[in-house]
C-alpha cells in the first residue's frame, strides 16, 4: 500500500524499513563522462528517528564522527592533508530520516579518494579524541546556538518539536542537553553496527566515472552489516483544535519571530502535492517578492524582512535560496513563517509618543497572514493567477538541480518517495494541473483555526502580547511618520480589517528560552 493511503486510512503508521524501501544495496547512477569530476552520495535510511530512546542525537554524532572523525588508519588531521591536493570534498547531513555522506572529487584521483571513502564508511577510528571534540560542539549546539545564532530557525525547529510531540520527529537532530551527557563512545560504535547497514543504504554515483565503478561500490559496501535495519514506528500527530500558541520569552531579542502550522497527510508521493506548490507558492514562496505574503507585509507595509509559507520542511530557510536535497520525510506539515517584526520596546525607542503601547507588531502580522490565509482557501486562485504560478514554478524547480551533486540528490529523495525522477515528472504533472485541481487540493489539506503557533520574543514584549492573545482585542499598526503619510488610503482600510480579523486562540503557554527542547537551566 502507498505511504499516502496509509496517511488517509488512519493516523498509525508503523514502517519496516526492510518492508517499505527497495531491496538492498540499490544504486542510482547519473552518467556525465565530459564532467571530469565524480560525485558519491551514500544515503542510509536512519536518521535521528532510529535514535535509542534517551539517547537523541546519537546517529546525528555517529554520522559526524565517521566524516569528521578519523579511520582506524588515518586522524582526522591526516585525512584533511590526504584530500587537499585533490581538492576533494567530503560533508554529512543528518535528517529525521536518513543520514546522507556526500563525496565530491576530479577524476583523475577517484581511485584514490575511494580508498578513503572505504575507510570512512567501513572502518571509522571513534577515537576518544574526536568523540570529545564532536561532541563538545553538539552539545554547544543544543545548549546555546539554536536559542542564540537565528531565532527564525530556532522558531521553526521549536514548531516541529510542538506539532511532533511524543513522535520520533520531535526532538532536535542534535538530541538535547539530557541525552547527550550520557553518551558514550561505546555507544556510538554500537549504534554504528546497527543502523548503518547494507539493508538501509542506498548509494549514488554522478559524472565521469568508469563503468564498472559501480558494481565496485556496491561490492565494497557489501562488507557492511546486513542488517535488519531499525524499524521505526511513525504516528502523525492529530492537529489541534483550535489555535495554541507557545510564547518563548528571550533576554535581548531583536524582534518577533513567528512560526505556525499544523500536520499534513501530503507528502511528494502524492499526486496532490504539485497543485498544493502551486497554491504555496502564489501565498508565499521562500525568499520571492512577489508571493502574496510578502507583498501584503514586507513590501506594501516594510514591518520585516520577509514572510513565507511551506508544505513541507525546508532546510535552514535562513541560509539557502532554493530548497536543498537530503530532507526526505513521510511525515509532514504546514507552516507559515513571519521573519521577525518590530516590538514594542523598539517602536518606543524609534518614534515619540507611543509610552503606553503594550505590544509590538507581532499579532497584527500575524492576524494579517492568517487572514491572506483564510481568503485564499475560501476564494481559491484566479485563471490568471494559476496560469502564472505554474509556469513560474516550471522554469523555477529546474534550479533545484543546477549541478551535479543537486541533480544526484533529488534522484536519491526520489526513491524514497517511490518516486524515479520527481523533477522531471514534476514537469509533466505542472502540464496537466488544473485550476480545480489547485483550489480543491487547498480545501483538501489546509486547515483553518487549526494551529499550533510559537512566537520568540523579548522578554518585554510577552506580557502585552499573551494579554492581547487572549483577549482577542484589536491588534496595533504603527507606522513611521515618513511611511505614514506616502501610503495610500486602502492600506489603512485593509488595517482596520486586519486589526479585528478573529484569531480564537484557545490557549497562550510561555516558557523560558532557557528551557526549550528539555533544557534546564
Amino acid at each position: 500500500m502507498h505511504i499516502s493511503k496509509l496517511f488517509r486510512t488512519g493516523i498509525l503508521v508503523v514502517l519496516l524499513f526492510q518492508g517499505i524501501y527497495s531491496s538492498a544495496q540499490e544504486i542510482v547512477e547519473l552518467k556525465q563522462p565530459k564532467s571530469g569530476k565524480v560525485v558519491i552520495k551514500l544515503m542510509f535510511r536512519n536518521g535521528s528517528i532510529s535514535d535509542p530512546a534517551g539517547k537523541e542525537g546519537l546517529t546525528y554524532l555517529t554520522s559526524n564522527l565517521m566524516v569528521n572523525g578519523g579511520t582506524e588508519a588515518h586522524s582526522a588531521a591526516e585525512i584533511q592533508k590526504l584530500i587537499y591536493p585533490w581538492a576533494a570534498r567530503m560533508s554529512v547531513f543528518t535528517d529525521k530520516e536518513v543520514s546522507t555522506f556526500s563525496f565530491e572529487v576530479p577524476t583523475e584521483y577517484l581511485g584514490e579518494f575511494f580508498s578513503l571513502i572505504q575507510e570512512i564508511i567501513l572502518h571509522p577510528g571513534f577515537k576518544e579524541t574526536d568523540f570529545d571534540r564532536l561532541i563538545s560542539n553538539q552539545k554547544n549546539y543544543v545548549d546555546e546556538v539554536i536559542r542564540q545564532s537565528s531565532d527564525e530557525e530556532y522558531g521553526k525547529k521549536y514548531l516541529e518539536y510542538v506539532l511532533f510531540k511524543g513522535t520520533p520527529y520531535e526532538h532536535l537532530t542534535q538530541g538535547d542537553s539530557k541525552s547527550l551527557a550520557g553518551l558514550t563512545k561505546d555507544d556510538v560504535f554500537t549504534h554504528y553496527r546497527r543502523a548503518y547497514t547494507r539493508s538501509n543504504l542506498v548509494i549514488g554515483i554522478a559524472g565521469d566515472y568508469p563503468n564498472e565503478f559501480a558494481e565496485k561500490m556496491q561490492a565494497t559496501f557489501n562488507q557492511l552489516p546486513e542488517g535488519p535495519a531499525p524499524i521505526a514506528e511513525l504516528v502523525l500527530p492529530e492537529p489541534v483544535k483550535g489555535i495554541y500558541v507557545d510564547i518563548i520569552s528571550k533576554e535581548s531579542a531583536i524582534g518577533t519571530a513567528i512560526s505556525a502550522g499544523f500536520p499534513m497527510n501530503l507528502t511528494r508521493q502524492s499526486p496532490d502535492f504539485a497543485a498544493l506548490m502551486v497554491a504555496n507558492s502564489w501565498f508565499g514562496e521562500h525568499r520571492k517578492s512577489y508571493s502574496r505574503l510578502y507583498q501584503k507585509i514586507r513590501e506594501q507595509r516594510s514591518m520585516n524582512y520577509g514572510d513565507y509559507s511551506y508544505i513541507e520542511w525546508y532546510e535552514n530557510g535562513g541560509g539557502n535560496m532554493l530548497p536543498v536535497s537530503g530532507t526526505p520525510r513521510q511525515m509532514n506539515y504546514f507552516s507559515i513563517w513571519l521573519r521577525p517584526v518590530q516590538t514594542a520596546k523598539s517602536l518606543k525607542s524609534q518614534y515619540p509618543g507611543l509610552d503606553s503601547l503594550k505590544e509590538g507588531h507581532a499579532r497584527f502580522a500575524l492576524k494579517m497572514a492568517l487572514r491572506e490565509y483564510s481568503q485564499i482557501i475560501n476564494n481559491g486562485l484566479t485563471q490568471e493567477q494559476f496560469e502564472e504560478t505554474r509556469n513560474f514554478l516550471l522554469s523555477y524547480t529546474k534550479l533545484y538541480i543546477e549541478t551535479t551533486s543537486k541533480k544526484l540528490g533529488f534522484l536519491m529523495d526520489s526513491k524514497f518517495y517511490g518516486r524515479t525522477n520527481w523533477i522531471a515528472e514534476l514537469e509533466k504533472e505542472f502540464q496537466h494541473l488544473k485550476l480545480e485541481d489547485v483550489n480543491t487540493a487547498m480545501k483538501n489539506y489546509w486547515l483553518k483555526d487549526q494551529m499550533n503557533i510559537v512566537i520568540i520574543t523579548d522578554k518585554s514584549e510577552v506580557e502585552g502580547l499573551k494579554a492581547g492573545l487572549e483577549s482577542g482585542s484589536p491588534a496595533t499598526m504603527v507606522y513611521s511618520p515618513a511611511l505614514q503619510s506616502s501610503l495610500p488610503e486602502e492600506i489603512y482600510v485593509d488595517d482596520r480589517e486586519v486589526s479585528i480579523f478573529p484569531m480564537p486562540v484557545v490557549e497562550v503557554h510561555v516558557i523560558n528560552s532557557n528551557e526549550t527542547f528539555g533544557k534546564r537551566k
